[in-house]
């Protein structure tokens, strides 16, 4: 049995052997950076308030990108959901660990409007303490307003944040 172990950690290549390490490896890098990423973009702060674990049942926009913090970055991986009660946002496909659903009442999100370089871009405000910024185009900024009716956030004065 010893020698089965040892052979699979040190299987030369091309034997047709699938290395242990790499099947314990694969799922282990999973974990840690989806932790990660979910510390250091945000996710775990407004998960502490914000988690909702009860079905979303308005209309979804799924596949859809956005920004957070300290460079965290969605590309094509978050559902997003908007209602007159506040904002739904999930991952498309649950493949990391540590980013739950979560929902946020409106009252708890600041909207500012931004530009860099050439995009256009908006910039949600979640949550109070701390406040994590969502960036998002501002086509899809849209789109969630007119899910939201009249609840969407106004953007406030120039030189109110």
């Amino acid at each position: 049995m010893h020698a089965l172990t040892s052979s699979l950690w040190t299987t030369p290549p091309g034997t047709g052997h699938f290395p242990l390490f790499v099947v314990l490896l694969v799922p282990t890098l999973l974990i840690v950076v989806g932790l990660v990423n979910s510390h250091l973009s945000g996710w775990a702060s407004l998960a502490q308030r914000y988690r909702y674990d009860e079905g979303y049942s308005g209309e979804r926009l799924r596949f859809r990108s956005a920004a957070m913090r300290y460079w965290g970055r969605f590309g094509n991986c978050l559902t997003m959901g908007a209602n007159p009660h506040g904002f739904f946002f999930a991952m498309s496909v649950p493949l990391f660990p540590g980013f739950p659903p979560l929902f946020i009442p409106w009252n708890e999100i600041c909207l500012r409007r931004g530009r860099f370089l050439w995009t256009k871009y908006v910039e949600l405000r979640l949550g109070r303490e701390p406040a994590i910024p969502l960036r998002i185009s501002q086509r899809l900024a849209s789109r969630l307003a007119a899910l939201a009716g009249g609840a969407w956030p106004r953007e406030p004065a120039t030189g109110v944040r």
